[in-house]
């Protein structure tokens, strides 16, 4: 992927000390940006041609989960698709699905793969691929129902793909540690390792009940950055923030440091209110090596999506200093 265009940006707020700030225009995509979507969250961006492209998760009036393309010039300002995904096959003849929600995408090699939690006989992780965001090719299901938050890797590891994932159950999952897997095609995954586990309660009660892999794994200096999302079941219900976690360079079955404290937990008024209140759900992260900046993209309370940004070297270094 060689364009290198200008990501979203806006400058620390002069009031604050956060190391993660929220953007002054939140939430940058509103619950009704196309005419049949009830919310529009939990969605998926990455650099395409002379702007950005990005795969949405719209639920519409009925309360269907899909994901739809869209396209942007600046990352903030985007148009949608009014009509959901249709996939082709791909590395198989089976591209059934009940339901789709909560993509993530990245670019490998020469496309852009696409993965997303897939109703087939309950969630697993469903993975396609595009060359150009208008034609998708569906491939094998990643692993056996029960699973959510498929997350891939942006390069091989020893020459296999790599895969971030949660095995869970067919609810709303009151359990859930982070777990990796590989393949050497994209179609067969085994190895699979227990990469990160809940937080004991009195240590990091945030991340106390499920967590699971949010953005894409990002090679920085220290090792793969990850930001990913933790949950607590308080008296009034699931709460879910965001944190961060830098795996080794060469092993990423290494966890070696993860935020103790979150980097962001619902606060706004839009996270605190919505389909699903108290909600802060990280999925897709673009990166300025050059002046240090990483802008977040996140669902807000299971109904619009916002962004915030923050200095990798300012992440890099808190992670390091408050791990758990």
């Amino acid at each position: 992927m060689s364009q290198k265009v200008q990501i979203p940006w806006e400058n620390r707020p002069e009031n604050s000390s956060e190391v993660m700030w929220r953007s002054q225009n939140n939430p940058i995509i509103s619950r009704y940006s196309i005419p049949s979507s009830n919310s529009i969250f939990n969605s998926a961006v990455v650099p395409f041609e002379d702007g950005f492209a990005g795969v949405f998760r719209c639920d519409n009036k009925a309360v269907q989960m899909n994901i739809f393309a869209g396209f942007s010039k600046d990352g903030k300002n985007w148009k949608i698709n009014h009509e959901p995904i249709q996939m082709k096959a791909g590395n198989t003849s089976m591209i059934d699905s009940d339901y789709k929600y909560d993509p993530r995408v990245v670019y490998i090699e020469d496309r852009y793969w696409v993965t997303w939690c897939n109703g087939y006989h309950g969630p697993t992780i469903g993975i396609a691929y595009t060359f150009d965001f208008k034609e998708f090719f569906q491939c094998e299901n990643a692993f056996l129902p029960f699973n959510r938050n498929g997350v891939l890797f942006p390069q091989k590891i020893d020459g296999k793909y790599a895969m971030l994932s949660r095995p869970s159950d067919n609810g709303h999952t009151p359990f859930g540690d982070i777990y990796i897997s590989f393949s050497p095609d994209m179609k067969y995954w085994g190895e699979h390792r227990c990469l990160m586990k809940v937080a004991p309660f009195d240590q990091s009660a945030w991340q106390c009940t499920k967590i699971g892999a949010g953005t894409v794994p990002y090679l920085t200096k220290e090792g793969w950055l990850m930001f990913y999302h933790g949950v607590i079941n308080t008296c009034n219900g699931f709460r879910y923030s965001m944190g961060a976690a830098i795996l080794d360079e060469a092993d990423p079955t290494k966890v070696l440091y993860r935020t103790k404290p979150y980097l962001l937990a619902p606060a706004a008024p839009y996270e605190l209110a919505g389909d699903v209140p108290n909600v802060v759900f990280p999925c897709a992260a673009l990166f300025d090596d050059e002046k240090d900046q990483v802008a977040v993209y996140y669902g807000a309370a299971d109904t619009s999506v916002a962004m915030a940004f923050g200095h990798i070297s300012e992440i890099l270094e808190f992670i390091k200093n408050n791990s758990l």
